[in-house]
């Protein structure tokens, strides 16, 4: 961290100029105003516009009148101070890991818990915040969110999808936004500042804006599986976003406290109007409510009998209510029956299910084969679906968290020792493990199909890794199994499986096996599927390992997932998702004694 004592914010409380290393690197700047007094350790994290940076909302470091509390501002990667290209980031997903790396930041470098910590975020950083909590899960006290950009106003007809389209044919460019700021506020100070402020950035890449679209339409629908006590509050004048999709979070929002203020007369910049009086009271007061109140965090150990999820897969379980919805579901199996004879991919997953080790295997080779020509022009759409897609970059994910893991156990002298308890074929570990298998003692692979185990063992002879690698037969569901585990591994992977039960009882089975068996200071990778696009196009047409039955998942919130963790003795200490939000890989340490 760098400090300068320069009080560049023009705030009456002192400020630091900082900076931290997000989770690739990138040194990301922010502020901050420590709280009075050698105890305080409660904060507040602002988040800013898009385009702009955290400069302009410095000024609710006074406003906000919370002296006891410590208040840090960011600028969002490419913008203000932070390093970056100019109005880009890889996607939206980047983003809300930068978010999440910030928290953990202030977390190690100042000492604050999640739990004494809310976030106040606005218009684009509002989208980021939203989907941190919806994506990330954290156990922070309130979230405020002014005028959140779910669904940006474009004035000219097909913007989008004719962005969309450039983007495709020109890859990576760049739009100017439009707004001026007298769209924005009715406070001329502002106004003036904004049209003189050499930080802010009105190029914005058009993979970024398509991105928050996607990201804001999502958040949207899911809203549900949000429980932190949220806050919205509507600009009634908003002359940059929509606020049909606003009122719709908020009906939304699982949340047990939450509420909304719609403000008349107020631009964009909800928390920079004129009359921002209003906005900053209400914020304020939610904010002290939540901090008054003992931190509630509702359980969802039993999210399999009641709930969000449960009720979408009791009715995804269900035959279709109308005979044009049977016929639609029964064409979409008979095309792929057809496409079954024509492309690889879809004949192995009509043969060996759509969730079979097999698949996934192939899914990971992603070479499309099939009947020349038209078979493999159906089998690369096929193995480009998002949920292939995000297949694919889970893979990447659990290869970066198995490396960081073995680091950590390193650094604590500790051998690494890996076991694997539903490997499939097993090649996303022996690839994520084959450039530095000399740091690793043991991998012990296993699986509950001899099918799988067999092509795994090939496949550990074909990549020279005998010595150090086996594969066996073994019940990932059973517990005493699990527990006896010699010798007792220091890592644990289970990936993919979890999200194929809907029972928690057979999750917290498998989990208390684990932790019986990985001691105290061992490590969890663990993965999700807190959202898919197409859940029910994949439980009315596509079949699974389990007997030809239809495939039918209940997906779990990420706060499910880290829950059933917790409560096996896991702690978790890192996580990331691909940027459709389908999918999330997560490393946990191994920190209590099992339930």
């Amino acid at each position: 961290m760098t400090i300068d004592n320069s009080n560049s914010s023009n705030s009456a409380r002192a400020c630091q100029e900082c900076g931290f290393d997000s989770f690739d690197g990138t040194r990301l700047f922010y502020r901050y105003w420590p709280g009075v007094g050698a105890s305080a350790r409660r904060a507040l994290v602002l988040f800013h516009r898009g385009h702009e940076h955290g400069g302009r909302v410095a000024h609710l470091v006074d406003e906000l009148a919370l002296p006891e509390f410590s208040f840090f501002a960011w600028d969002a990667r490419g913008l203000g101070r932070s390093a970056g290209e100019r109005g880009y980031a890889e996607s939206m997903a980047t983003l809300v890991k930068d978010m999440d790396a910030f928290i953990a930041h202030i977390g190690a470098t100042y000492a604050i818990a999640p739990g004494e910590l809310a976030v106040i975020a606005q218009s684009v950083g509002a989208v980021v915040a939203a989907a941190w909590v919806h994506d990330y899960a954290p156990a922070i006290r309130a979230l405020v969110l002014a005028s959140p950009a779910f669904k940006v106003k474009l004035y000219v007809p097909l913007a989008r999808p004719g962005l969309a389209l450039l983007q495709a044919l020109r890859g990576k460019f760049f739009v100017n936004s439009y707004v001026k700021a007298k769209y924005l506020t009715h406070d001329p100070a502002r106004i003036a500042s904004y049209d003189a402020d050499p930080l802010i950035t009105r190029p914005i890449a058009v993979n970024i804006l398509l991105g928050l679209y996607q990201t804001g339409e999502r958040v949207v629908a899911d809203a549900g599986a949000i429980t932190v006590p949220t806050q919205l509050l509507i600009s009634g004048a908003d002359w940059v976003v929509q606020h049909g999709p606003q009122h719709a979070f908020f009906e939304r929002l699982g949340s047990t406290v939450k509420e909304k203020h719609v403000l008349d007369g107020f631009y964009h910049d909800t928390l920079g109007e004129l009359d921002r009086a209003k906005a900053v009271d209400l914020a304020r007061a939610f904010i002290m409510r939540q901090f008054a109140a003992p931190a509630s965090i509702p359980s969802l150990l039993d999210a399999d009998k009641r709930g969000l999820t449960k009720a979408e897969f009791d009715r995804i379980s269900l035959p279709p209510a109308s005979a044009a919805a049977r016929a639609y579901w029964a064409m979409s199996r008979f095309w792929i029956g057809v496409g079954a004879r024509l492309s690889e991919g879809l004949r192995l997953g009509e043969t060996t299910g759509f969730d079979s080790g097999s698949t996934l295997d192939y899914v990971y080779r992603n070479k499309a084969a099939g009947v020349p020509l038209l078979g493999k022009l159906i089998d690369r759409i096929y193995l480009d679906s998002v949920g292939w897609r995000g297949i694919r970059v889970r893979k990447l994910h659990l290869e970066r968290l198995i490396a960081s893991a073995i680091g950590r156990l390193e650094a604590a002298r500790t051998p690494v020792r890996i076991v694997d308890i539903a490997a499939g074929h097993g090649r996303y570990i022996l690839e994520a493990l084959a450039p530095q298998q000399q740091r690793v003692e043991q991998i012990l692979l296993r699986d509950y199909s001899q099918l799988n185990v067999d092509g795994g063992a090939r496949l550990i002879a074909s990549m020279g890794m005998g010595a150090r690698a086996r594969f066996v037969l073994g019940d990932a569901f059973d517990r005493a199994s699990l527990a006896s585990l010699t010798p007792r591994p220091t890592l644990a992977v289970v990936s993919g499986l979890y999200e194929l039960f809907p029972d928690n009882a057979l999750i917290r089975t498998s989990l208390a096996g684990l932790a019986e068996a990985v001691d105290e200071g061992g490590y969890l990778v663990y993965t999700g599927q807190p959202w898919h696009p197409q859940l029910e196009l994949i439980a009315r047409s596509l079949t699974s390992h389990r007997q030809g039955q239809a495939w039918v998942m209940r997906r779990r919130t990420q706060g499910e997932m880290d829950q059933l963790v917790a409560d096996a003795g896991f702690q978790k200490v890192d996580q990331f998702t691909d940027e459709w939000g389908i999918f999330t890989v997560s490393l946990a340490r191994r920190s209590a004694a099992a339930h």
